[in-house]
């Protein structure tokens, strides 16, 4: 394989931890490379400017959606 991609892995996190990890698991094991959430503080604006310009900057994006969604950080969009 020549090419190695980067795939931003979303979704809620505390109650999809085990399919997060598989996923990631499994792009690994793809020969590529995963990035998440959990790889950052998202605590503040600039953090959330840093994991925007980490999206931006992936070549996939996967989300992984269950019964919880959204953010409960207010002001951020």
């Amino acid at each position: 394989m020549d090419k190695k991609y980067q795939i931003f892995v979303s979704s809620t996190y505390v109650d999809l931890i085990e399919e997060r990890q598989q996923v990631m698991r499994t792009i690994l094991e793809m020969g590529h490379i995963p990035v998440g959430m959990e790889q950052f503080s998202a605590a503040d604006k600039e953090q959330w400017k840093i994991i925007q310009r980490q999206i931006d900057q992936s070549d996939y994006y996967v989300v992984l959606i269950a019964h919880r969604y959204g953010s409960t950080t207010p002001g951020i969009q």
